[in-house]
């Protein structure tokens, strides 16, 4: 029997206990991130932008293999080119169903696109995709855009911030010959023509 974990206290304690202790670190990262990012935005709430950002990864402690198990299992649809950390963001809105008892349909779109981004973006699919990337745990070199320049400007305009990310991310698949989601490709056309 699975009791489903109700309160942020519980739903910590089972995300503690299935996620390696970097990869958790992390998902504090982006949930402190998202629910600072959601205090400039009128339309998104602390509370649900904290939600999304702790559970954005909740299937990443699952093999490859696993998760192309479940996806099967639970019907979600996969492309032959679907990455890894592209499946992990479908397979965890539906575990966010699931295992932690979402209802809020966005929070678990904001989990879906958390790694690919799509055009047209609500409020809070933005806030977790880009607290995803410049979280305080983060320290990569991106380019062409540095990621203290993404942070700052995160704070003032999140679809300059979702251009930049998407544009820096792009440049990596590239240069590392790695496929590119149709979807980051769309969502990069939309947000880097957006002034």
């Amino acid at each position: 029997s699975f009791e489903m974990p109700k309160t942020e206290e519980e739903r910590l304690d089972c995300l503690m206990a299935s996620l390696r202790p970097k990869r958790f670190l992390h998902t504090l990262g982006v949930a402190n991130m998202a629910a600072n990012l959601a205090m400039m935005h009128e339309d998104v709430t602390v509370q649900r932008a904290k939600l999304a950002g702790l559970l954005h990864d909740c299937a990443k402690y699952l093999t490859n293999e696993e998760m192309i198990d479940w996806c099967e299992k639970f019907e979600i649809p996969l492309s032959e080119s679907d990455a890894p950390a592209v499946i992990h963001g479908k397979l965890g809105a539906k575990l966010a169903v699931l295992r932690y008892g979402i209802e809020d349909e966005e929070i678990c779109s904001a989990i879906a696109y958390h790694t690919t981004g799509k055009a047209q973006m609500t409020t809070l699919e933005k806030i977790i995709y880009i607290a995803d990337y410049i979280e305080p745990n983060r320290d990569m070199e991106c380019k062409p855009y540095p990621l203290e320049r993404i942070r700052r400007t995160a704070f003032f305009d999140l679809n300059q911030a979702t251009g930049m990310i998407l544009k820096n991310t792009l440049t990596y698949l590239e240069e590392n010959h790695k496929p590119i989601d149709e979807m980051s490709l769309e969502a990069f056309h939309y947000y880097f023509t957006i002034k």
